[in-house]
């Protein structure tokens, strides 16, 4: 069983515009991302899929593995499969999605989110999720929340406050969902031909769209969080826990 990164980059944004060749201590973001990618024990190659031909230049500059994909992809889910089908990957093969704006990921949730498919054959898809300790994350819709049976397959994904007490929040856990998602290559080509549902169009959540069609998603709770930059005010506070951390 190979396992590949991927690393679906994209120029344009509404809210942050070139947000993967954004500098954060003088790296590229994608940069930091590709390299913690690269440092995981289970990982075989790492691979940026992008169809901007500035994001291609700043990879090739850093030496990475780089990939251009076509124009017309709806989502990063999209650009993934068609880099993995282009790598010649087996069906069985698990490639990892995850986007460029995670540059504190921590190389060992890429092990963590791999692990699932070593123990049991039946999974087919896999994300992270993390005991949320700022309670102001509880709340924040930009945050997504998780819940996940005894077994560890997702419940459900939301904005929203889940699970949500009858009396409040009174110190239970609640997890937030981590932007890391692990596939075989067969179900990745499954993926794309499902057609979003209900929730995934409220929500605004693609991976919804495998729980709308009967697909289970395990959960592989980490200690690692890896905060994400959505606007370039987070940059300051990315680099700050950088400091903190020795890094950079």
């Amino acid at each position: 069983m190979r396992v590949v990164v991927i690393i679906p980059s994209r120029y344009g944004s509404s809210r942050f515009d070139g947000k993967p060749l954004a500098p954060i201590c003088g790296r590229p973001m994608v940069q930091w991302v590709y390299q913690r990618a690269s440092q995981s024990s289970r990982v075989e190659t790492v691979h940026v899929a992008t169809d901007d031909e500035r994001i291609r230049a700043a990879v090739k500059a850093f030496g990475g593995n780089v990939m251009m994909t076509a124009s017309t992809c709806r989502s990063g889910t999209d650009r993934v499969a068609e880099a993995a089908e282009r790598l010649g990957l087996g069906m069985r093969d698990v490639v990892v999605n995850i986007q460029g704006d995670q540059p504190l990921v921590d190389p060992r949730c890429f092990d963590a989110v791999v692990k699932p498919f070593t123990e049991d054959p039946s999974v087919k898809m896999s994300t992270l999720a993390f005991a949320i300790v700022d309670e102001r994350e509880i709340t924040d819709p930009k945050d997504v929340k998780v819940t996940f049976d005894k077994n560890g397959d997702a419940l459900y994904f939301s904005r929203a406050t889940i699970p949500m007490g009858r009396d409040g929040f009174s110190g239970y856990t609640i997890y937030k969902h981590l932007g890391v998602y692990a596939y075989t290559r067969e179900f990745l080509e499954c993926f794309q031909l499902l057609s979003p549902g209900r929730l995934e169009e409220i929500e605004k959540l693609e991976q919804l769209r495998a729980m709308e069609h009967g697909h289970r998603i395990r959960v592989v709770v980490t200690p690692y969080d890896s905060p994400e930059v959505d606007l370039p005010v987070d940059i300051r506070r990315i680099e700050e826990k950088m400091a903190a951390m020795g890094i950079g």
